[in-house]
């Protein structure tokens, strides 16, 4: 097929075009930086611009949309343009292109209203209950995208969870800089499940999932590695791979959503240069269980992850040397 993949600079879209190189399709990307994959043709640009979108689509078969704004923090507007207004205006020229799929890379936070998940299925995408622009967003554009599902454009949407591997800038870094500094505390006893996605793993359900659209579409499709662990452990094994001193600060969950609330607030009136050092969502995700049952994922998709928890951690020390 020839794919078009949105945000190939980011580490997951990055590895979900090499994917698809390596699986024999021809691969174009969008972004407005060079995606630094080899075989790609990048076509630069924003998707909040109807030029760059519509010829990024011309003579395209399928579409994996990842490309959105990610932040703790941030104008409202800021998020709109891109995580909704961006997604319209692709789904749009897609369907004027002929494209025939879409797999629109979402996230379990569109569903998840701040109490634990536990075992729990996808659910249903809310933007007034998700928490955060990012995730009121999200959810709002998967809601878009779902609907756009039809009888020759097909729409699928999968939420790959908390996903992380080495280059990882989002989590993995950000663990191992506050750690490092002194600013990393562990809320509650850290004992709360979480699942999370090795980088490898959400590629392949995301490539899983254009191949089986078939099945997937119309559906809201979670992927983990299957394998919770508890938060304080995890951030440990993290610390260790890199190097950095485990927490040893501890704060109560409750208190740390309440600071968390305060300093969104702080934020909104007078922004940091960085992400804000807490947010009520980021305290919830610290602090309350979400893991997901599995196998309606992998049935759908006929795959399982294949690479491990414990193997990724190993390549995680492989990669900082530790």
């Amino acid at each position: 097929m020839r794919v078009l993949v949105t945000g190939a600079s980011g580490l997951l879209g990055r590895a979900v075009a090499q994917r698809l190189l390596d699986d024999g399709h021809a691969v174009r990307t969008l972004q407005r930086r060079s995606s630094g994959v080899a075989g790609a043709v990048d076509a630069l640009g924003s998707l909040t611009d109807d030029d760059a979108v519509r010829r990024a689509v011309r003579d395209i078969d399928a579409v994996v949309h990842l490309a959105a704004k990610v932040s703790f923090a941030g104008a409202a507007a800021d998020f709109e343009a891109v995580n909704v207004e961006g997604t319209r205006r692709l789904l749009a020229a897609a369907q004027r292109a002929g494209v025939r799929d879409v797999v629109f890379v979402s996230s379990p936070s569109v569903a998840h209203f701040g109490s634990s998940i536990v075992g729990a299925g996808a659910g249903t995408a809310d933007p007034v209950r998700a928490r955060g622009n990012y995730a009121r967003t999200k959810a709002a554009a998967e809601l878009l995208a779902l609907a756009a599902d039809a009888p020759g454009f097909r729409v699928a949407a999968v939420r790959p969870h908390i996903v992380w591997g080495p280059g990882d800038t989002q989590l993995v870094e950000r663990v191992l800089d506050r750690a490092r500094s002194g600013r990393l505390p562990l809320l509650g006893h850290g004992a709360a499940l979480i699942d999370t996605t090795y980088i490898d793993n959400a590629a392949s359900a995301i490539t899983a999932a254009l191949h089986r659209m078939d099945l997937a579409h119309g559906q809201a499709l979670v992927v983990t590695n299957g394998e919770p662990r508890p938060v304080g452990e995890l951030i440990q094994q993290i610390c260790a791979a890199g190097g950095a001193p485990a927490p040893r600060l501890r704060v109560p969950g409750a208190l740390a959503r309440a600071a968390g609330a305060v300093v969104e607030v702080a934020w909104s009136v007078r922004p940091g240069q960085d992400e804000p050092p807490m947010t009520r969502f980021l305290a919830e995700q610290l602090s309350t269980a979400h893991w997901f049952d599995q196998q309606h994922t992998r049935r759908v998709l006929d795959w399982v992850p294949e690479v491990s928890l414990d193997e990724g951690l190993q390549r995680l020390r492989d990669h900082y040397g530790a």
